[in-house]
């Protein structure tokens, strides 16, 4: 008897052109977090069409489809929709003109820069496969296009909209994210696998005074230099050397001309770790140099501290993890692989959190094969390959979205096969 997989995957043939071209056009037609009104339609509209259960506008725009067979688990399969606000430089004929009015009035470009444009063609692809041959699995099939995961609130906006009310409760939730690996690539990672993000945004506070006299001012720029130039510590002398974090200064705002000494000056800064002890530590240290620092500069009343964005640790469950692996090992051979652990950070461990269920997450290569070799054999990896978020990263499109629409297939099987 064929192993269900290669059953279900016996028809990918038929649907390969019609996920590369809803890959093209998610990939010109990008919408930012809590905005993506098309891209949703566009995956509500697919499923509908297929058989499935579908409710729309959970937590926005989020969309979840039901394909119920028969007695057996469920499995729950996720793609986040939303873009970046990034000018695309990558020269496609079906590059992103789009742009958007941002919060400020003035216009922002979008682009699919992470890659979920991938992720959504992908996982309609699965879905299409899983419906039309269900004679080879049984149980329950539940596709959700969770919004704004760039901006951290999508998967808890869909939460806080019921979505554990408005789904079937499943036994596993899984997803993928394409990043920059050769195509054809899959790796699978147990434990600790994506870092907890934190971002903050630090007002120091000073009074100000004309630039030839600083001696009437307590100058906020000197200040927030110090903080900047302490900060640097925080990782290198109170972290171990083992322990991995990232400390980033990533912007500075004082001021308005040369000769004027600013009240204020603010800055942001973002925090990347594994755990939840190290988290506490940086931030911990994060909050007393600020308040020292400031003290020390006589600043006339305390900074203030504000989280603007957080993101949890992406810790994949033992037990899935390693029937995936052993799923894709069997199906991919030599390209399924171990992957190394990741700084970049995801808000979809808030699903299977609110559900009580265990997840796992793994990586699917978006780089021309032949193109990535050869900047591995130069050393230039880090050079030549462009990765999430930059102006240049569009996966190809083959064998991207094949391997993307096989690997979740292969996963849901894991458990619906039987």
């Amino acid at each position: 008897m064929a192993h269900p997989a290669h059953t279900v995957l016996s028809g990918l043939d038929d649907v390969r052109a019609d996920v590369e071209d809803l890959y093209r056009d998610l990939h010109r037609h990008p919408e930012l977090g809590l905005r993506e009104h098309r891209t949703a339609k566009k995956a509500a509209d697919a499923l509908r069409d297929l058989g499935y259960d579908v409710i729309e506008g959970v937590g926005g725009t989020g969309v979840i489809g039901v394909l119920a067979n028969g007695d057996g688990p469920v499995v729950m399969a996720r793609a986040d929709m939303d873009a970046l606000p990034v000018r695309e430089r990558t020269g496609l004929p079906y590059a992103s003109t789009a742009t958007v009015t941002g919060e400020d009035g003035d216009e922002q470009p979008v682009m699919h820069a992470c890659g979920h444009d991938v992720h959504v063609a992908c996982l309609i692809g699965c879905a299409r496969l899983l419906a039309g041959r269900r004679d080879a699995w049984r149980g329950t099939f539940v596709a959700l296009f969770q919004p704004s995961e760039e901006q951290g609130n999508g998967a808890e906006a869909m939460i806080d909209d019921g979505l554990t009310a408005k789904s079937p409760r499943p036994d596993v939730v899984l997803a993928q994210h394409v990043l920059p690996y050769p195509a054809g690539y899959v790796g699978t990672r147990p434990g600790s696998f994506l870092s907890a993000a934190d971002s903050l945004r630090v007002t120091v506070h000073g009074r100000g005074a004309h630039g030839s006299m600083p001696q009437a001012a307590v100058d906020p720029v000197v200040a927030a230099a110090m903080i900047v130039v302490r900060l640097q510590t925080v990782v290198s002398r109170e972290l171990a050397a083992t322990t991995p974090a990232v400390l980033t200064v990533g912007s500075i705002h004082a001021g308005s001309g040369p000769n004027v000494i600013p009240d204020r000056a603010v800055i942001e800064l973002n925090v990347r770790t594994y755990d939840d002890a190290t988290r506490g530590q940086v931030l911990d240290a994060i909050e007393r140099i600020v308040r020292a620092e400031c003290e020390a500069s006589r600043s006339p009343v305390p900074p203030e501290i504000e989280r603007i964005a957080s993101f949890p640790p992406t810790v994949n469950d033992e037990e899935p993890t390693r029937r995936v692996a052993d799923a894709f090992a069997s199906y991919f051979g030599d390209d399924a692989h171990t992957v190394e652990r990741q700084t970049a950070s995801e808000d979809m461990s808030e699903i299977p959190r609110a559900f009580g269920v265990p997840f796992t997450y793994w990586a699917i290569g978006g780089i021309d094969p032949g193109r990535y070799a050869e900047a591995a054999r130069n050393g230039t990896v880090s050079e030549d390959i462009p990765v999430n978020h930059s102006a240049g990263f569009a996966p190809v499109v083959q064998p991207t979205l094949d391997t993307g629409v096989s690997a979740l297939t292969v996963a849901a099987l894991a458990w619906l096969g039987g």
